[in-house]
């Protein structure tokens, strides 16, 4: 990538960040609350990204990973009494070694069977959700307390708090997408999309990159399973379900897949859309498969994808 578009990248991603940060003094309240909850589960998004955009590795599992930092948050908060702080490293940890021992078992397949065994461990962890019961509140949940919703000094409930909480993980997660993209790292993530078989005959380890991919991705996504937990006070089973390895796809592809900015933009499109259509008719989720049949017509490379086809070619 030339200087030159380096330099617009950057401005063009530190410029989204800082209109956010200039939202939070202008919206409505209902739209503040939107907002925030759409920039954590982008960076869920940003996650998913890395492995389907960046590596071309289709996983319909990654909703154990967003579950899992979401339950090694709050249930260490919930059963052991810890704070909000060690709580959410506990998420990241959790995490981590999910989609370490995940992608040592997964990535033994490739294509569809991988698809399939990552989505057969996702439904084991769900069921094991519901199974502990006990602990875990299956489907019901439970609520975690405003009064241990606190880092730093700072009370998360609180809206301000809670957007300023958000805006901090997505700029983090889109500096870090940004840093793997550029790095030769992302680069070869990217070759073995386009040619695996080239790639490991230019003496690249394939194993070793698709590995860090997922350990990486799925980090980044119980990042997001524990920061929505905390931000908004509850996890439950739900989160765990296969229509949560089904959202970061279709939000990755409707913003672009293998952009940086697609996530957040197909996020916000799919909330907005599934949010506006449901005012209008309780068969909402039939006028928001209308307007994706639509946009898979006519923009297939996503929204943020296709403007970088046709004029921002510098897009990463």
């Amino acid at each position: 990538m030339l200087a030159s578009d380096l330099r617009k990248s950057w401005t063009l991603h530190i410029g989204v960040i800082i209109l956010l940060f200039a939202l939070q003094f202008v919206l409505p309240a209902y739209h503040h609350g939107n907002l925030a909850r759409v920039m954590v589960l982008a960076c869920y998004a940003m996650g998913y990204n890395i492995l389907f955009g960046y590596t071309g590795l289709l996983s319909l599992g990654h909703a154990l990973f967003f579950a899992a930092g979401m339950y090694g948050m709050s249930l260490t908060i919930q059963h052991l009494g810890w704070a909000a702080g060690p709580a959410l490293l506990a998420g990241l940890a959790a995490g981590f070694a999910v989609s370490l021992a995940i992608g040592l078992l997964a990535l033994r397949t490739a294509g569809v069977a991988f698809m399939i065994v990552t989505l057969m461990f996702a439904q084991a962890g769900y069921l094991a959700a519901l199974y502990f019961g006990e602990y875990t509140r299956g489907d019901e949940g439970f609520v975690i307390q405003q009064t241990v919703r606190q880092l730093a000094g700072f009370n998360l409930s609180d809206p301000t708090n809670r957007y300023f909480a958000a805006l901090i993980l997505f700029a983090i997660c889109v500096v870090i997408s940004l840093r793997v993209v550029q790095a030769g790292f992302g680069r070869v993530l990217v070759a073995i999309r386009e040619n695996e078989e080239r790639t490991r005959m230019l003496g690249y380890d394939i194993h070793r990159h698709k590995l860090a991919a997922v350990v990486l991705s799925g980090t980044m996504s119980a990042a997001a399973g524990a920061a929505y937990g905390l931000l908004f006070g509850y996890a439950g089973a739900t989160f765990a379900s296969v229509q949560y390895s089904i959202f970061p796809l279709l939000w990755v592809l409707l913003g672009g897949a293998g952009t940086i900015l697609g996530p957040f933009v197909g996020t916000l499109f799919m909330f907005y859309l599934i949010d506006l259509s449901s005012e209008l008719t309780t068969a909402y989720m039939l006028i928001a498969g209308f307007a994706l049949v639509l946009l898979t017509l006519f923009a297939p490379q996503g929204l943020v994808g296709e403007l970088r086809r046709r004029a921002l070619r510098w897009l990463p």
